[in-house]
């Protein structure tokens, strides 16, 4: 293998595809990261055994062939070399780097060894709106759940229903879901929330599409020069639907921002009580009021005007508040709940495409 890159974009494929290369696992060689040429192009490609990542890049080859090297060290070296071209050239398993002022070898694994996810043949093909993909993953990802003695809730559900598509991400204690466009496709798939993450490092500010493969067992999406491949997680994911009311009794209306700094001042005096805020919403005087208690430090009263209809009050954790009202992206914010032990929902309310869903604490 020879060949010539240029630092700038070996850097940013090292970026991408080094994250998941796993310096933990019981296989060395899942620590490295497989280079590969292929009609004037070099593939940089990294897996964990649940996700991999390839990314292709221009490059003049003079000679083909394949090696892993260590991504860590491999990613922080080029990372560090002025922005120019780089000489790459392969004796036997040592990897030659050189520029015009550097010199290194760094010693590597023959690429048989490398496990390479299995290719999706008789998938389904679909894409989807990048801007539109990347924001409603921002909005739902964060939703789902980090506890693997629940592995169904560690993901996020990409699914259709009545025409439309939808992201929905819950963790038991709150629940986020996003229309993201139109589709004709029957889809459900239950892909890990961590593979979500690292492709949402992928897609960038205005991507034009992505495309989805997906069979049984894996999906594969495709945004521009990167592919990654993630395995679907089995079992039924539950009916998120039938925990979102259809009616409340108690809905308030009013700027986002003025939400989200009364919720901040009362958060600081809810340490003490994992979070716990009590909400109250008054119809006569037109407020909504949070209050928290530190038995050591005192405490807090914060409120905001708004539009109200309907008066009652509620206790929920303040981190999950935040998290919803910053997952909206609208000037303003609709809270509605019933009574003190049902499900509170967060929308805009002029866009009804993001539902928020926060179930109460007992007070």
């Amino acid at each position: 293998m020879k060949l010539q890159v240029t630092q700038e974009n070996l850097t940013r494929a090292l970026g991408i595809v080094a994250r998941v290369a796993n310096s933990r696992g019981t296989l060395p060689i899942l620590a490295n990261v497989l280079l590969k040429t292929s009609n004037n192009r070099l593939s940089l490609s990294a897996t964990n055994l649940d996700i991999a990542i390839t990314q292709y890049i221009g490059a003049k080859v003079s000679t083909e062939g394949s090696i892993t090297v260590p991504a860590r060290l491999m990613q922080d070296f080029i990372a560090s070399l002025p922005n120019e071209v780089i000489n790459l050239e392969l004796e036997e398993s040592k990897l030659h780097i050189s520029t015009k002022q550097y010199q290194s070898t760094i010693n590597g694994l023959v690429a048989d060894d490398f496990p390479v996810m299995p290719a999706i043949t008789d998938g389904k093909q679909w894409s989807v709106n990048g801007e539109t993909f990347r924001k409603g993953l921002q909005q739902v990802v964060f939703a789902a759940s980090s506890d693997e003695s629940r592995p169904i809730l560690t993901g996020v559900l990409i699914h259709s229903a009545e025409g439309k598509l939808y992201l929905a991400a819950t963790d038991s204690y709150r629940l986020a879901e996003k229309e993201i466009g139109n589709t004709k496709e029957d889809v459900n798939l239950l892909v890990p929330a961590t593979a979500m993450q690292d492709l949402l490092r992928i897609l960038g500010d205005g991507t034009d599409e992505v495309q989805v493969t997906h069979d049984e067992q894996q999906v594969l999406f495709r945004v521009g020069e990167v592919e990654l491949v993630a395995r679907l997680l089995e079992g039924k994911y539950p009916d998120y639907r039938k925990l979102i009311p259809s009616s409340f009794e108690v809905v308030t209306t009013l700027p986002r921002a003025d939400f989200i700094n009364v919720t901040k001042v009362s958060s600081l005096f809810a340490r003490e009580s994992a979070g716990s805020v009590t909400l109250k919403v008054d119809e006569k005087a037109g407020t909504l009021s949070i209050r928290s208690i530190a038995s050591q430090l005192g405490e807090n009263t914060a409120s905001a005007d708004g539009k109200i209809k309907g008066s009652g009050e509620i206790t929920l954790n303040s981190r999950y508040l935040l998290d919803g009202l910053q997952a909206l992206n609208g000037d303003e914010v609709t809270f509605s709940f019933n009574g003190k032990l049902e499900a509170t929902c967060l929308r805009d309310p002029k866009s009804s495409d993001y539902t928020h869903i926060i179930m109460p604490l007992k007070s």
